[in-house]
């Protein structure tokens, strides 16, 4: 309560949300020293005392250290209003590394939720120039509540970057003679197309889930049905994306005789 012998002790730890014993030793150690005093000798605070504990409560905020924020509240060619600027330089500065850490934290859950512990450059590195993070979102929202879903959350979660190398390592290998077998005419529902088909399909079961046929018959359909993943096997070889998926067909007709 403000009266006109100033704010108790009690008044002014309640207002700011510090202790009384706080403000005793910031009186103590000279960094706040009340200019008011009753006749019983109790500490009164006024307005501007009240202003110095704000100023202090702030830099203590970002972690300076008592001994500095005497030096900077008692430096006498420092006006209040060039301690407002350096607060709100302070403060703006303090926001950006926040945002950067928030981002950071995001992306560590994001990493971990897709099982994927990689950075966007290795990342980049990894599935080349044209992989988006976002398809990891949208996979989630396509997916997400299938058991593919969560046995490749819970198989990739374990891998390291050294997995993920040898699985490009193997996935270009596989392309290689997928484009190999396609530009030397082989029929789509041939001996070597349906053993590649079946190579493609182990390779997602080996590394990711239980790729069924059922499930490798809708991963065919995808291959066409979306254009970024008809671009993947097109930028290979035009025409590609339309083979492998008749390839695939044919695989899991050849080896369930129509039935899963």
């Amino acid at each position: 309560m403000n009266t006109d012998d100033g704010y108790t002790v009690g008044t002014v730890a309640r207002i700011a949300k510090v202790t009384v014993r706080t403000l005793h030793h910031y009186d103590e150690i000279g960094l706040l020293s009340p200019r008011g005093r009753t006749p019983a000798g109790y500490r009164r605070y006024d307005e501007a005392d009240l202003g110095r504990l704000q100023r202090i409560l702030f830099y203590r905020e970002l972690g300076f250290p008592l001994e500095e924020i005497a030096a900077v509240l008692d430096d006498d060619s420092v006006s209040p209003r060039e301690h407002l600027r350096r607060q709100h330089r302070l403060l703006t500065d303090r926001i950006a590394h926040l945002q950067k850490l928030a981002a950071a934290v995001e992306h560590a859950m994001e990493a971990e939720k897709m099982g994927i512990q990689l950075t966007p450059e290795e990342k980049f590195e990894l599935f080349g120039e044209h992989y988006r993070e976002e398809w990891e979102t949208e996979a989630e929202q396509r997916w997400g509540d299938t058991a593919a879903w969560a046995e490749s959350q819970r198989r990739t979660g374990g891998y390291e970057k050294a997995d993920w190398e040898r699985i490009k390592a193997e996935t270009d290998a596989l392309n290689a003679r997928l484009v190999e077998a396609f530009t030397a005419g082989e029929p789509a529902d041939g001996g070597r197309a349906v053993d590649l088909a079946e190579e493609h399909r182990r390779h997602i079961r080996e590394n990711f889930y239980d790729c069924t046929f059922e499930i490798h018959r809708g991963i065919a359909g995808m291959y066409l049905a979306d254009p970024r993943f008809t671009k993947v096997y097109e930028d290979l070889a035009p025409g590609l994306a339309q083979w492998l998926h008749d390839a695939m067909l044919a695989n899991a007709e050849l080896r369930t005789g129509g039935q899963e």
